[in-house]
């Protein structure tokens, strides 16, 4: 009896955001963990100036910290296309050489590990949608409200979901009365922090003590961010999150809950912190301490998140938790971390289901969805 076929997964990664180098090391990750009798890699960068170009599979599993530096993809290739491939819901990547394509390689479903702009914000999404392929994660409108900071907000607060005040600062709003910015702000509780709004891995965040450090805080989301929201801290909460699995149909799946310990008062979960972590500063604990109520409550919370969004396949939901047990959704990231320490994978081993069997379930369930509005 002959083999079923491998399923062919295009591993999208890289981008031009700022966390380009996030995404690759995610992909590597994902491409060292993928089962191989299963699935068949067809490796797909994006360089940080934007040129699509393809990757082998060998040179996507090396991708990985090497002397604390984060994976980066080189300019030294020749550009790649992706083409609208005859059979349904599968493409096809192309090398271009002088006026020919060569290289062809086809693909069934493609899994994208972009973060941040350009790539995690319904925008690759858009582009899939249009060339009828199939592939893992939320659609357009999940993607890109839930990557704005401002419109995930109001799309939470419309459900009833407990978030904290905010207020949103345009760069045209700054620069035509930055007075009125400042007050509005800082009518807020604080500290508060200042995003940027469209961005991830806590970059260009900052924690802002006195009204006297917010412009500058603003100036520097704004260089990420021509949009940037200052939001209320929650004071003495534990920062708490759950990792949420769709089913193309029913309520989604909930992991157990993890906890991101920082050692110092004044410390927060930044971009070093995340990526090149020192057990002085911060820990990861797998399973949160909380009470089985608590517990539950957090996973309703993260449940409707998800569905507030309308989110589909995957998501992190990041939540904080008072003394009193109160919880407040912070936000939702549809292309969380995935490399195998990262704690949406690592909530979901802690829960029965291993990296490489997540990996599977999530190509299953873009295999399963149908094409088209949905």
């Amino acid at each position: 009896m002959s083999e079923a076929p491998r399923t062919r997964v295009a591993v999208i990664f890289g981008g031009v955001s700022s966390e380009h180098d996030v995404s690759c090391l995610t992909a590597g990750g994902v491409t060292r963990a993928i089962d191989e009798d299963r699935f068949e890699v067809v490796g797909v960068g994006i360089t940080p100036s934007g040129r699509w170009v393809q990757v082998t599979t060998d040179e996507m599993k090396a991708l990985d910290i090497v002397d604390g530096r984060l994976p980066r993809l080189g300019e030294d290739r020749p550009e790649a296309f992706v083409l609208r491939a005859g059979g349904e819901g599968g493409g096809t990547i192309a090398t271009r050489e002088g006026d020919r394509l060569v290289n062809e390689r086809a693909f069934d479903v493609a899994f994208t590990l972009l973060h941040g702009p350009f790539g995690e914000d319904g925008t690759v999404q858009g582009l899939f949608e249009m060339l009828g392929v199939r592939y893992v994660g939320s659609g357009v409108p999940a993607s890109a409200n839930s990557m704005d900071k401002d419109m995930m907000k109001r799309q939470l607060a419309g459900a009833s979901l407990p978030i904290a005040d905010w207020v949103t600062i345009t760069s045209l709003q700054w620069a035509q009365n930055r007075e009125d910015c400042e007050r509005r702000a800082g009518e807020l509780t604080f500290p508060v922090y200042v995003k940027p709004a469209r961005g991830g891995s806590s970059v260009g965040i900052s924690r802002v003590d006195d009204p006297s450090g917010l412009a500058a805080a603003i100036e520097e989301a704004h260089r990420w961010d021509p949009k940037v929201i200052v939001e209320n801290g929650v004071l003495g909460a534990r920062e708490v999150e759950l990792a949420v699995l769709g089913t193309n149909g029913g309520r989604p799946r909930v992991s157990i809950a993890g906890e991101i310990v920082m050692h110092t008062d004044d410390a927060f979960y930044d971009y070093e912190a995340k990526y090149t972590p020192d057990d002085a500063t911060v820990t990861l604990a797998i399973p949160a301490d909380v009470d089985p109520a608590t517990l539950a409550r957090l996973q309703e919370v993260a449940a409707a998140t998800f569905e507030a969004m309308e989110c589909e396949g995957l998501a992190r939901v990041d939540t904080f938790v008072t003394a009193d047990g109160q919880v407040w959704v912070n936000e939702l990231n549809t292309m969380p971390g995935f490399t195998r320490t990262s704690m949406y994978p690592s909530l979901w081993a802690a829960s029965g289901i291993g990296y490489a069997d997540l990996i599977a379930e999530l190509i299953q369930l873009a295999l399963d969805r149908p094409l088209g509005l949905r």
